[in-house]
């Protein structure tokens, strides 16, 4: 029985792919053939840098979609993305899901709930590749409607020998973040000294690093996981540095941080 592997048309999309001249043309047509490989609502190619913001390369979604998922993400949200942090990491996988990249209460997070939920996105697969100690491309391909079937899963799992060669390509003639300006490296330095300062002069220093941990979706025990301590201990400080600044919740907490966030 034919599979789509069998079709002339997924191969003419192979060779349209392996002629691009240009690192945008790859982009484009990659973005193309993996749509012709599995059915998606929007595949996007990003740059993720560690001291700049996350450029888009090339996307397939919607202009409306592209307002919420993409404007809304770099204007500061991507510094609690799973996804941005695994990507920018020494060590990460070069494909994965992204449920399976997520902190255990993630779901119940405010950047979740606040975010995500809204993208109305119910699954995605990624593809990551390291371009330099200090950045990565990863392509992100959505789903709003249902789930990977295990067979789409199967498929992407089968061309991802070629989706990280056309990556590699783009990641050659783009020649490092050729895009990014003084504003920009300077907006994203801004957005991450507010992260990473929140609750300063206010919290001590453990409970700042657990502000960062409950802000990206960790649980108690996740975070006393991560950070070698006891789960009554961070109960401890997730209580004091509640009432330090004033909140009750998470959500508070969420809020506050970007409140924090648009003025800075």
């Amino acid at each position: 029985m034919p599979t789509l592997f069998d079709s002339p048309a997924w191969h003419a999309k192979v060779a349209g792919l392996v002629a691009a001249a240009d690192s945008q043309t790859v982009a484009a047509r990659l973005i193309s053939f993996i749509g012709s490989t599995v059915s998606n609502n929007g595949t996007s190619l990003l740059a993720f840098h560690k001291d700049a913001p996350p450029e888009v390369v090339h996307h397939s979604l919607a202009p409306s979609r592209a307002r919420h998922y993409l404007d809304r993400y770099l204007a500061g949200p991507y510094l609690l993305d799973p996804l941005y942090q695994l990507a920018l990491r020494s060590e990460k996988p070069t494909m994965c899901r992204f449920r399976d990249a997520q902190p255990d209460r993630f779901h119940s997070s405010e950047y979740y709930r606040q975010y995500v939920e809204r993208t109305h996105l119910v699954d995605e697969m990624d593809f990551l590749l390291g371009v330099s100690p200090t950045s990565a491309l990863v392509i992100v391909c959505g789903r709003t409607e249902k789930r990977f079937t295990r067979l789409e899963l199967s498929r992407l799992r089968l061309i991802e020998p070629i989706v990280r060669s056309a990556m590699q390509r783009v990641a050659d003639g783009r020649n490092g973040a050729q895009s990014l300006d003084d504003h920009g490296r300077s907006m994203h330095q801004r957005l991450t000294e507010c992260f990473e300062n929140f609750g300063d002069g206010i919290l001590t220093q453990r409970e700042r690093e657990i502000t960062h941990l409950l802000l990206r979706g960790h649980s108690s025990k996740s975070i006393a996981r991560e950070l070698g301590i006891a789960p009554g201990t961070v109960m401890v400080h997730k209580r004091n540095l509640f009432a330090k600044l004033g909140i009750t919740s998470q959500y508070e907490l969420f809020s506050r941080f970007i409140d924090d966030l648009s003025g800075s």
